[in-house]
C-alpha cells in the first residue's frame, strides 16, 4: 500500500510539473496573432476569387472526407453571410467555398430577426468570424412582393414585408417605377445591415474595436457575379 501511495504521489508531481511547463499566451502574443489574421479586404478578395471561379465554371475540388473529419471537433469560419433563402442563392457555391468556410444565416429577403442576429453574434463572438457579408440578389421575390404594396395573406409573411418596406420607401425617392425592384434590392441590403447592427450591442462593440467589418453586396442571378455596394451607413 505504501508503495502504491508513493507511486501515485510521484505521478501527480510529474503531471503538475508538465502543466507548469506549458507555454502561456501573453497579451503581446495574442496581439501578434490577431495582427497575422487575414484583413477584411484580403478576405473579400478571396471571396471574389471564388466567385470568379464559379462564374467561369472552373471551381476547386477538395478531398471531402478528410475535410469533414478535420472539422468534426471545431469550426473557425472567418465570414458570416446573411443572405436570402432563395434556392438559387447558395453562398458556398457562388463563392466556391466548402465545409467550414462560411457561417450562413438565411431568410426570405436576407433580413434577420432576433434569432438571426443572435446567430451572427455567436459566430463573431465565439467562432472568431471577422467579416459579416449581407448579400441580396436580383429578382428577389420578397422584395418584389414588398414593392407591390399588397397585403400578405398571413401575419408571418406580412412580418417579412414590414422589414423590407422601409427600403422600398427609400428606393421610391430616387428610382423610376420600372427600376424600383432592383433599386429596392440594394436599399434592402443596406437596410438589413443597418437593422442587424442597430439591434446588437455585441456587433457594435466588435466593429468599434476593429474586429468586425461589414460588407454589403448583391448577387446577379444571370451573370453569377457578386457586386459589392458602396457602404454609406458607417458600420465598416
Amino acid at each position: 500500500m505504501k508503495r502504491l501511495l508513493l507511486f501515485l504521489f510521484l505521478i501527480a508531481g510529474a503531471i503538475s510539473v508538465a502543466f507548469a511547463q506549458q507555454p502561456t499566451t501573453t497579451t503581446s502574443q495574442a496581439r501578434t496573432i490577431a495582427e497575422q489574421s487575414p484583413s477584411a479586404e484580403s478576405i473579400w478578395a478571396d471571396l471574389m476569387a471564388g466567385n470568379d471561379r464559379f462564374i467561369s465554371g472552373r471551381t476547386n475540388t477538395v478531398e471531402i472526407v478528410p475535410l469533414r473529419q478535420s472539422l468534426a471537433a471545431k469550426q473557425n469560419p472567418k465570414v458570416v453571410v446573411l443572405t436570402c433563402s432563395d434556392s438559387r442563392v447558395s453562398p458556398e457555391i457562388l463563392f466556391d467555398k466548402n465545409l467550414g468556410d462560411l457561417f450562413v444565416v438565411r431568410s426570405a429577403g436576407n433580413i434577420a430577426d432576433a434569432i438571426g442576429v443572435g446567430s451572427i453574434e455567436y459566430a463573431v463572438e465565439h467562432l472568431g468570424s471577422t467579416v459579416l457579408l449581407v448579400l441580396g440578389h436580383t429578382e428577389c421575390g420578397a422584395v418584389k412582393a414588398a414593392c407591390s404594396g399588397d397585403k400578405m395573406p398571413t401575419a408571418n409573411l406580412q412580418a417579412i414585408m414590414d422589414k423590407i418596406e422601409p427600403a422600398v420607401t427609400r428606393a421610391k425617392t430616387h428610382s423610376r417605377p420600372d427600376a424600383l425592384p432592383e433599386a429596392a434590392v440594394q436599399e434592402n441590403v443596406r437596410q438589413s445591415a443597418n437593422d442587424v447592427m442597430a439591434s446588437s450591442e455585441v456587433l457594435q462593440h466588435f466593429v468599434h474595436e476593429g474586429k468586425l467589418t461589414v460588407f454589403e453586396a448583391v448577387y446577379d442571378l444571370t451573370s453569377g457575379k457578386v457586386v459589392r455596394l458602396e457602404t454609406t451607413s458607417g458600420h465598416n
